[in-house]
């Protein structure tokens, strides 16, 4: 079941990918200079061919995560989808036919040794099914009250950093949907019924939307280098922070500790190299010549 369940990751986090370039391009053929109070700049990127099939291509993700989280640990799905970026790389080769260097070889394996590294040390494993209530009011204070923060402090920043901190609140979001979809789930052996009369589904459409919405705020803030590392390891190790706390999912510690901030370290530095690979953000071309 767990075999089936990173299967599932893995694709879910290949889409994830392809969906990213297209949407980046999407925002970034919108123009900066589109009035968003008067909603032109959502026009905009609803009219626009490329972002219409990267928001297609992000639905059907989705489905497959939320079938990933129906059979394996939130600490186990979510971090495999991290490969999101090593998927980048590899469509960005594809696409634009052009071999990575040395640098982006070695950035690669270092976030593929790292992340599997970390897996098998932290080997989380166990955990209930549903959430009580109470978790979730004291989650959603939380979670709320730090992307609030993360939102004023954007406002006073340069493109870059705002790009990385509106990625860690889009992040959030994204890992909350993660657990809130895994809740609904989780009473699927009630019968199917039972999924959609609870709250959980369409709390997690609701954040999912509102998410869906503040990552184009993010792709339009900044180039992918500053944003895909935040939105890709944020939504990683948080979701390994909400599957323990509100999922009892166990993640083994004491002496692997060390070992294991070693594989995240790692994790982190391949994943920021590969961030600036010319795969994944390919900003030497013109955007209305690459699609």
């Amino acid at each position: 079941m767990l075999a089936l369940s990173i299967c599932l990751a893995l694709l879910a986090a290949l889409g994830n990918a392809t969906a990213s370039v297209l949407q980046r391009q999407g925002a970034a053929g919108a123009g900066p200079g589109r009035s968003a109070a008067r909603g032109s700049w959502m026009a905009g990127l609803v009219h626009r061919r490329v972002w219409v099939w990267g928001a297609a291509l992000l639905a059907v993700s989705g489905i497959l995560q939320a079938l990933a989280l129906a059979t394996g640990p939130l600490a186990v799905v979510q971090p495999v989808m991290s490969t999101e970026l090593m998927f980048t790389l590899v469509v960005g080769g594809i696409v634009f036919r052009r071999r990575p260097d040395t640098r982006t070889r070695w950035a690669f394996a270092a976030m593929a040794v790292g992340l599997a590294a970390f897996l098998a040390l932290a080997d989380p494993s166990g955990g209930r099914a549903t959430v009580p209530v109470a978790d979730w009011v004291w989650t959603a204070i939380g979670a709320g009250a730090f992307v609030a923060v993360l939102g004023v402090v954007s406002l006073r920043l340069a493109p870059a950093p705002r790009a990385a901190v509106l990625g860690t609140a889009t992040a959030t979001g994204f890992s909350c949907t993660a657990a809130l979809m895994k809740d609904a789930l989780g009473r699927l052996p009630d019968g199917i019924g039972a999924v959609f009369t609870t709250w959980q589904p369409y709390a997690a459409v609701s954040v999912g939307l509102g998410s869906f919405v503040l990552l184009q705020v993010t792709l339009r803030a900044g180039t992918l280098v500053a944003s895909q590392p935040a939105l890709t390891l944020g939504d990683a190790l948080l979701s390994v922070v909400l599957g323990v706390t509100l999922f009892a999912e166990r993640v083994h510690l004491g002496w692997r500790i060390v070992p294991e901030a070693l594989a995240l370290a790692v994790l982190v530095a391949g994943c920021v190299q590969l961030a600036k690979s010319p795969l994944v953000t390919d900003e030497s071309e013109n955007p209305e010549e690459r699609w």
